[in-house]
């Protein structure tokens, strides 16, 4: 906004309402120093990123319009000032020549600029709100022009304004600099989306899955067992498993037990104890190896566990590996592109003198997202 008094200069002059800068961890750059009489537009610090100085009414602007952050962490070309306007050659400008352009946004979203001087005059034009008019000060034979926040000073025209398209503008840069997902070019700013199954983060680029089951915001029935993934849920069965010579009886919503063996009955005895259901959802492109999770025995008969994958299924992928005399982890030793579905068993087999006492069967769903957040 323009003081009321063109003619006078308002040494040190700040607006009321300062720009804000975010400062996030592992920003490549420090925020620029403020403006003496003027303002910063941009809040993202990282490398390849461009800050713009503009000067108050009545203040010229001297040194570089826009600074970018380089891999050095510092800032390019030198700190800009803002240098008063002689009072003789603003009284000139008062006297001979004052061009003012202000803004009026019209109720259809487009902008119409509006012009008064002493010499000239100019027809209202109809422009898109991506292109504005710039605020311009003409004196002799000089114009100095600036634009609001999210614009910049059009490289044909310098009394209008074109917006700063700040999604193509950091598109080359790696995912999640701007934003995590989707980022939305508006009219002097942008926005960030999410994709369906998440929310927004409280800094507004980044996304967080919403967790459906938690919420009871699902649709699984009572007979089913709701598991969250990443962008949506999934309702599973777990069903009683089906193998010759043994009978099972559901001891948890995802635990099987074996029901007793008549004395010796070899065949009932080589079947598993118990098979358990783990279902995990995991994030695509996942960094290996990872540790998945790990399984252990609360307590043992024999003298040696044993940890292992059943057949061959997930065998492109993972890996059992013993991480203690009663544990054993499975790793993920290949990266999953999403999204995909991978089933695997493992099991852990009990032994006294290479004698097998039993089977523990635990049979592993693992859900990849599309996404890798």
């Amino acid at each position: 906004m323009f003081p009321t008094n063109p003619s006078l200069c308002f040494l040190n002059f700040k607006p009321l309402l300062l720009p804000l800068y975010f400062f996030f961890p592992g920003s490549d750059c420090a925020p620029p120093e403020p403006l003496a009489n003027g303002r910063v537009l941009g809040n993202v610090f990282k490398l390849g990123h461009q800050v713009h100085f503009l000067c108050s009414p009545g203040f010229q602007l001297m040194g570089p319009e826009t600074r970018a952050c380089l891999d050095s962490q510092n800032w390019s070309g030198a700190q800009p000032s803002c240098k008063c306007m002689s009072q003789r050659s603003l009284y000139k400008h008062v006297l001979f020549s004052v061009l003012v352009v202000d803004i009026t946004v019209n109720n259809d979203a487009s902008a119409s600029i509006s012009a008064s001087s002493s010499s000239s005059s100019h027809r209202p034009t109809s422009i898109s709100t991506h292109v504005r008019a710039s605020r311009c000060i003409e004196f002799l034979d000089s114009t100095h022009c600036t634009c609001e926040q999210g614009y910049s000073i059009s490289s044909h025209n310098s009394t209008r304004c074109t917006d700063i398209d700040e999604c193509e503008l950091f598109r080359l840069t790696r995912p999640g600099r701007l934003c995590l997902h989707t980022c939305v070019n508006t009219a002097g700013s942008f926005h960030c989306e999410c994709p369906a199954g998440y929310s927004l983060g409280r800094d507004s680029r980044s996304c967080h899955d919403i967790d459906e089951c938690a919420r009871a915001t699902h649709n699984c029935s009572s007979e089913q067992v709701c598991v969250n993934t990443y962008g949506g849920h999934r309702c599973v069965e777990v069903d009683c498993p089906r193998i010759r010579n043994a009978t099972y009886i559901k001891t948890s919503p995802l635990r099987y037990d074996r029901n007793p063996c008549i004395q010796g009955d070899n065949a009932c005895f080589q079947a598993p104890v118990s098979i358990n259901f783990h279902f995990m959802s995991v994030v695509s492109n996942m960094s290996t190896p990872t540790i998945l999770f790990r399984l252990s025995a609360a307590r043992i008969l024999g003298d040696t566990l044993r940890f292992g994958l059943l057949g061959n299924r997930g065998v492109q992928h993972f890996s059992v590996q013993r991480s203690g005399r009663l544990t054993g982890q499975l790793v993920l030793v290949n990266a999953v592109q999403g999204p995909a579905t991978l089933e695997l068993d493992i099991e852990m087999s009990e032994m006294e003198r290479r004698v097998l006492l039993g089977r523990y069967v635990t049979k592993v769903t693992l859900f990849v997202s599309p996404y890798n957040f």
